[in-house]
């Protein structure tokens, strides 16, 4: 199922179903979990590393690379979701909280087409 047909508690479900099943709640403190994500979020950095801004746009055109991106994107955000579900943090209400917050930080008329820390 696509990203159109799938919601946020459906992958939730499935990274707890999939924890549980194999009884590795008792691994999961948020700290090891931080831990793991700050991990595989270093394995996608790797991907992009040594390589210029255009070869990085690139990666979406090859096949091989895009699907191994994809795995280590798919890490990022299953530690994500596992870390929301210990914590009990509803993602959703906490990213449209976030976004009006950053709406407000980088107002459209002051950073259109500049990088957040100019203004």
């Amino acid at each position: 199922m696509s990203d159109s047909q799938t919601t946020i508690d459906e992958l939730r479900r499935l990274v707890h179903d999939f924890v549980a099943e194999r009884d590795w709640q008792q691994f999961h403190s948020p700290k090891n979990l931080c831990m793991a994500l700050s991990i595989e979020a270093a394995e996608l950095m790797e991907h992009f590393q040594w390589i210029d801004l255009e070869a990085s746009r690139q990666i979406s055109t090859d096949s091989e690379r895009l699907a191994e991106v994809g795995e280590e994107l798919a890490d990022v955000f299953a530690y994500t979701l596992a870390l929301a579900d210990v914590l009990g943090i509803d993602l959703a209400d906490t990213l449209r909280a976030k976004m009006v917050k950053n709406a407000k930080k980088y107002p459209v008329d002051e950073f259109r087409g500049k990088y957040g820390t100019e203004g």
